[in-house]
């Protein structure tokens, strides 16, 4: 199959170009320097010259402060860009998926099923939530793919320190740094922040993407784990799954407030996902497993 991704150098995209590549995909993966995908005409060249049988769309602006301080390039950098991908895929008669989020949701609907309508409430839920419009409306054979509390590593930078924020992202990874070290983790506790998710793991989420261009699986689809969890309960679990200490887990406020709203109850119910890809998905017991395995791997390719 060839595949055209777009965000491959990000997280969530250099695990899906790792995952994809090892099921033998033609991978192509143009950086923002090779192809601007808010340039329409760029954008529908590029895929007219060398036509894909998918793209699948995971690229984003990730700076909320340009985002909030520039918003219409922000649009053009989600909506636009989708819409540009979208049209270039209709024209290549290609399956496009959009790799969408949790947080289209505003936290008081979880676990939201597939068919829940988005309700955002700050701008990265609301761009990715007309994002998903985009392609449900437009495209001829489209795919939502939300993923949600994603932990792992970084492929192209896997020794990057990373730290607890506002979501749930890359959380269990900063908790293993802190507690390798010997020092207490205080995991943060707020109404103003997201509180409850559905941890993925990177590459269970590429793998459910995959499967589902395999099947050529259309609408929207919740690529995540199989387990609802609340932040302390993520991070005791994490620590016996890593073996480390529990006792070093402490709970306490945030240090800082967050810039803008953030959903507190971002859990995905997948069970319509499951069913359509015919795959059971992994409690959180199996992922942090996999995790600790990626994770150690990880560091023994960085000595």
């Amino acid at each position: 199959m060839k595949v055209l991704l777009t965000g491959a150098s990000g997280f969530v995209g250099s695990n899906l170009a790792a995952v994809f590549a090892e099921r033998g995909a033609d991978l192509h993966t143009p950086g923002h320097g090779a192809l601007d995908l808010t340039d329409r005409a760029a954008t529908l060249r590029a895929v007219a010259t060398d036509p894909p049988d998918a793209i699948v769309h995971a690229a984003i602006l990730n700076d909320p402060a340009a985002m909030a301080a520039r918003k219409r390039a922000a649009w053009e950098a989600y909506v636009g860009a989708t819409r540009n991908v979208v049209d270039a895929a209709n024209a290549a008669r290609a399956h496009v998926v959009l790799v969408s989020t949790d947080w289209v949701f505003d936290g008081t609907q979880g676990p939201a099923p597939e068919d829940a309508p988005p309700n955002p409430i700050n701008q990265y839920g609301f761009l990715k939530a007309a994002s998903e419009l985009v392609v449900g409306e437009r495209a001829e054979r489209g795919t939502v793919a939300r993923i949600a509390g994603v932990q792992g590593v970084h492929r192209l930078h896997p020794a990057a320190p990373r730290r607890q924020d506002h979501g749930f992202g890359y959380f269990v990874a900063s908790l293993v740094a802190a507690l390798r070290a010997g020092d207490p983790f205080v995991v943060w506790e707020s109404d103003a922040i997201n509180m409850l998710a559905t941890p993925t793991l990177a590459t269970g989420a590429a793998e459910l993407i995959w499967r589902a261009l395999e099947r050529e699986a259309r609408g929207v689809l919740h690529c995540c784990g199989g387990e609802h969890v609340d932040r302390v309960t993520l991070a005791r679990r994490a620590a016996v799954a890593f073996d480390l200490d529990p006792e070093l887990v402490r709970g306490g406020p945030p240090p800082t407030a967050p810039t803008a709203a953030v959903p507190y109850d971002t859990r995905l119910d997948a069970r319509a996902t499951a069913a359509t890809l015919g795959v059971e998905l992994p409690d959180l017991d199996t992922q942090l497993e996999r995790l600790r395995h990626e994770l150690e791997g990880a560091a023994c390719h960085s000595t």
